[in-house]
Order: C-alpha cells, then sequence, then structure tokens
C-alpha cells in the first residue's frame, strides 16, 4: 500500500540485511514513523507493546524475531529461548504460534551454523506468503459485494461497517476484513465504511480510518455503541471484520466488541462476514469461548485515551477518576452460529467445522485437544 505515494509494507529487511524495520502503529495516525528492530528481544518488545499488531502481523514479526535470535546466537538454547520469549507476547493471536512453530521445527533439525540463513529466508517467505494469501482473500470476498450492490437501486451506496483494524496494518500487506473492500472500491463500486472506534486503543478511528483515508475509499468514524443503530436502521448492509483465532467449528475470537455487533447483525438480518487467512485457524480448538486465552491488558489502555491536542501535541489524558479499577479485556469469542460465512484464501465457507473442512480437506486427519487453548483468561501487559 502507498503513504505519501510511497510502497509500504509493514515489516521488512532493513538495507543492510541484518535487522528489520517495521511501521511504529503506536504513533499512528498523527504521526507517520518507522522503527529498526535488531534483536530478537526488541521484536518481543515491539509485539508485546502493539509498535505491531494484527494477527497475521504478528506472525510475521515473530518469524523475524526467531531469524534475529539466529543471527545472535543459532544454538538450540537461543531457539529455545526465542520461542518462549517470542509466545508470550501475545497469547490471543494464533498465528504467532503458527509461524514460531515452523520456524522451530524447520530450524531444529538444522546445524547450528546453517540456522541464521535458513530462519531469515523463511521469515521473508512467510512476508510474502501473507502478501499472496490476503490478496487472494480479497478476491474471494469481492463477489460478495458485488452482489451487494447488485441488489442495492441504482445509484445506491454499498455500506459496510466493520470493528477494529483488520487492514493492510494488520497483515503485511493488503489486509483481511478490508482486502475485499479495498478491491470493491478499485473496481469502481461506491462502497462506503463505517468504522467502529474501537475502543480502547481506538484501532478503528486512528489506523482504519488513517489507511482507508489513504487509499480514497469513503468511511465515517462512529463510536462503537452507534453500529446497532445503524444496523438496526438499515443503514449497514454488510459487516465484515477479521479475526486472530477461529476454531475449528467457526467460532470467531476478535477484538472487543466484535460479538456485540454479531448480535445486532443477527438480530436484523445483516450479513456478518470474517475475514481470515489459514494460519488464523486454530484446528486444535473446537470451543472458542471455552477454549481461547484472552487476553487481558494494561488498564492504560482504558483509563487514557492518547491523540493530538489542539496544539500539535501528541499526548495522553485520563479519562476515569483516580484510583478507579479498571478491566481491560482484548478480545472476545464470536460463536459460529452467528458468523454468516468465512471469507479466507481459498474462497468462502459457512462457520462450521464441515465448511472449514470443505476448503482445508488436508486437515480432516487432525483431531482437536480440548483445553489446549490454555486458560481462559492470560494476562499481557503493553
Amino acid at each position: 500500500m502507498n503513504i505519501d505515494g510511497k510502497p509500504y509494507r509493514t515489516i521488512w529487511l532493513a538495507a543492510d540485511g541484518r535487522a528489520v524495520e517495521v511501521i511504529d502503529q503506536t504513533r499512528l495516525p498523527h504521526a507517520f514513523a518507522t522503527v529498526r528492530l535488531a534483536t530478537m528481544t526488541q521484536v518481543a518488545d515491539a509485539i508485546r507493546g502493539m509498535t505491531v499488531r494484527g494477527a497475521p502481523l504478528i506472525g510475521a514479526a515473530g518469524a523475524w524475531g526467531m531469524a534475529l535470535a539466529m543471527a545472535e546466537q543459532p544454538s538450540d538454547a537461543m531457539l529455545a529461548r526465542a520461542y518462549d520469549v517470542l509466545l508470550a507476547t501475545r497469547p490471543t493471536a494464533v498465528n504467532l504460534r503458527w509461524a514460531l512453530d515452523d520456524l522451530r521445527a524447520r530450524l531444529a533439525t538444522l546445524p547450528p551454523a546453517e540456522r541464521r540463513a535458513a530462519a531469515y529466508a523463511r521469515a521473508a517467505e512467510i512476508c510474502d506468503e501473507d502478501v499472496a494469501t490476503c490478496r487472494a482473500i480479497g478476491s474471494s470476498g469481492l463477489p460478495l459485494i458485488e452482489a451487494i450492490a447488485r441488489r442495492k437501486p441504482a445509484g445506491a451506496r454499498v455500506n459496510a461497517l466493520t470493528h477494529c483494524n483488520a487492514g493492510w496494518l494488520a497483515t503485511v500487506d493488503w489486509g483481511t476484513a478490508l482486502a475485499p473492500i479495498y478491491r470493491a472500491h478499485d473496481s469502481g463500486i461506491d462502497i462506503h465504511v463505517w468504522v467502529d472506534e474501537t475502543r480502547p486503543r481506538n484501532q478503528g478511528a486512528g489506523l482504519t480510518a488513517f489507511e482507508l483515508g489513504r487509499h480514497g475509499v469513503p468511511h465515517t468514524v462512529i463510536a462503537d455503541n452507534a453500529g446497532g443503530h445503524l444496523i438496526q436502521r438499515g443503514m449497514v448492509d454488510f459487516c465484515i471484520v477479521g479475526t486472530d483465532r477461529t476454531t475449528r467449528n467457526g467460532d470467531v475470537c476478535n477484538k472487543i466488541g466484535t460479538y456485540l455487533k454479531a448480535l445486532a447483525a443477527h438480530d436484523n438480518g445483516v450479513p456478518f462476514y470474517v475475514a481470515l487467512p489459514y494460519p488464523t485457524i486454530d484446528w486444535t480448538l473446537d470451543d472458542g469461548v471455552r477454549d481461547i486465552p484472552i487476553e487481558q491488558r494494561d488498564p492504560l489502555e482504558v483509563s487514557h485515551v492518547s491523540g493530538r491536542t489542539s496544539a500539535g501535541r501528541l499526548d495522553s489524558v485520563a479519562v476515569v477518576p483516580d484510583g478507579t479499577p479498571v478491566a481491560n479485556y482484548g478480545f472476545d469469542v464470536t460463536p459460529a452460529r452467528l458468523v454468516t460465512a468465512l471469507i479466507t484464501e481459498r474462497g468462502i465457507c459457512p462457520a462450521s467445522e464441515a465448511g472449514l473442512l470443505s476448503l482445508y480437506p488436508e486437515r480432516r486427519t487432525h483431531q482437536p485437544s480440548p483445553r489446549e487453548g490454555g486458560e481462559k483468561v492470560a494476562r499481557s501487559a503493553g
């Protein structure tokens, strides 16, 4: 995607071929800056502190973290340490575990002298695969939007509603939920996006609005609680969101507040789509509400709001009384029964085990492991 006419991915190998560079998403939308990450520890801090965020991008960053660890010390002990440190940064997004498992399995069979080169090559491949996968998700979802547009009266605009940020900033490029919207806009469909502000952290108001605006897609930021009203009034043609983990039976874990939008959509007969790449599917779990670990994050994300002052200064202000207890659950789970369809790089399917297996038949032999997801609430500072 382009920023002021320059093409960017969200993560890339630095010019010196040693470190990686990323877009610092904690400073968007008011300041565009990049950060150099030269060590595995710096990558872990960037994931934990949400300098990089979004399930696919977290997976790509984790892969580069393993590569940087091998550049530092390609020993078995470092391989194990890097895996554990990186995995602990964000417990909900399964793409991170997928990428770390992939790197660990490949590197463990190699002699230490070959691990650095192999890790760098595989991390680069994972990034390229993510771009191709997200582009394919856009192609899969475009016909759904085209069909909605055909059913609208002549000259009527298609209205989508999305929650959090599932665009190119959440992936290496293109995005998941926003990829079909970009494809629809680029093909000439008059499409407008209602953008939930997505408290806490305001990833919708800051990140989704930023990238839609830079691409020229008409959009309007709304308070999170306005979505149900708009759906009820017929002002939303479809909802589309991303996901940080989807179980084999089609339960969807996404940014907190997604479940409420799915309930409103279901109550009013509005399609509710979820877009995801294959690494986001957790084939080991068959009950999202029971088994997916939910991060309880830093209370400051709720008690404080960051933004730009009228004087142009970036600052953070408190919005609750001093000493007020704050709970900050980062995600919720939308049961499969509320999901109209899943949009993947291989096509569209019902949100069910049978639906997913119709697109991924190679997974038929893999049986779920109850409770493999760990405890229901996992704490993650930052």
